[in-house]
């Protein structure tokens, strides 16, 4: 299961946000490091699709995809040096597949900010300066293995890959993301083993005070780096309510989804995640793959065993399985027969033939 960590400075609301999406009863004291271990969550996708899919096919059980959420304690200034227990903390944080950096952007006296005034800008720079420091220790090792390769034999391999290093060695240096350096697919290619924490995909969340207008809202923190506007303490308030209440309140604010949806959303996004679905009596399903996933490696999410045994794959669109249910959309001509090299697309519903 692909994770998500969530980051930040400490007193933001990380552990609340964590636990507002998880549901999961976390310490989230006010004073920074209450959070030792990284708490870990699973949160399901929010997927309208396959309720509906469910219930033309009368399905018993639902399940829907999942991403994991870890929440990762506080940052501060220093941590790549080891301050406040930075070590242990960066190593959580290498080990997720995306970032979930938490930003404050609400005034509340009552909770203490490290750095003693709110500043979204600047928080975000504390925590990229101090990704980027540890990502430089790891970028400086790995430039100077290749050069010492390249006098023992140049090779056009080592070269490129040489060239890639040096370029992320420069912007790290001067304490910039990896992930702003534009790389040749040649050069992408020779790093893809290299762990750097700011070579993540990373969304901000802006955490913003309760009430507060976000029509027209424009981020604090620049074109560059993808944010979301949420409030934290109402999402949280939200998520005590019944679950009609909450579809009540958000159809009064004029919201198709809550701030926590569309956040997993965003996250499964930037992922570049899919889904697929399968549907029937005993249960309808869906699947995470990747863009570009094709249709035996897809076979291969449900049982491993039947990427190997791969024949083909009955494919419908959902929007035709719910408008006409299996047996229409095969009259109608809208079920399709793939071969291996089909491409999966979002919300297609398949039937996988495999031999035995």
């Amino acid at each position: 299961m692909l994770q998500v960590g969530i980051v930040g400075l400490p007193n933001v609301g990380k552990s609340t946000l964590f636990k507002t999406l998880t549901k999961k009863q976390v310490d989230c004291a006010n004073f920074p490091f209450c959070t030792i271990e990284p708490n870990v969550g699973v949160v399901e996708v929010p997927d309208d699709r396959l309720r509906q899919l469910a219930q033309v096919s009368a399905s018993q059980k639902i399940i829907p995809t999942a991403i994991e959420f870890v929440d990762i304690a506080g940052l501060v200034k220093g941590a790549h040096k080891g301050e406040g227990l930075g070590n242990k903390f960066l190593s959580n944080i290498r080990e997720v597949d995306m970032i979930l950096h938490v930003v404050r952007a609400f005034e509340d006296h009552e909770v203490h900010h490290v750095e003693g005034s709110v500043d979204p800008a600047r928080d975000v720079e504390t925590i990229e300066m101090e990704l980027a420091m540890a990502d430089l220790v790891a970028v400086e090792k790995r430039l100077d293995n290749v050069r010492g390769k390249m006098k023992a034999g140049r090779t056009k391999d080592l070269e490129t890959e040489e060239q890639a290093v040096a370029k992320l060695f420069g912007a790290v240096a001067e304490g910039k993301m990896a992930n702003t350096i534009e790389l040749s697919e040649d050069e992408e290619k020779t790093i893809r083993d290299l762990p750097l924490l700011t070579r993540k995909p990373i969304l901000y969340v802006v955490n913003v005070a309760d009430g507060s207008n976000l029509s027209g809202w424009q981020s604090p923190l620049g074109s560059g780096r993808p944010a979301l506007p949420i409030s934290v303490k109402l999402e949280s308030e939200i998520m005590e309510m019944p679950l009609q209440e909450q579809q009540l309140f958000l159809d009064e604010m004029g919201l198709k989804q809550s701030g926590l949806d569309r956040l997993i959303t965003r996250c499964y996004e930037m992922l570049y995640l899919i889904t697929f679905f399968t549907s029937g009596e005993k249960e309808s399903r869906a699947w995470t793959i990747t863009q570009g996933t094709k249709a035996p490696q897809a076979a291969g999410v449900i049982h491993t065993d039947f990427e190997k045994a791969f024949i083909r794959a009955e494919v419908i669109d959902w929007k035709d399985f719910v408008a006409l249910g299996e047996g229409g959309a095969r009259e109608a001509g809208k079920l399709r027969v793939e071969g291996k090299e089909y491409v999966m697309k979002d919300g297609d519903v398949c039937h996988f033939r495999v031999g035995v």
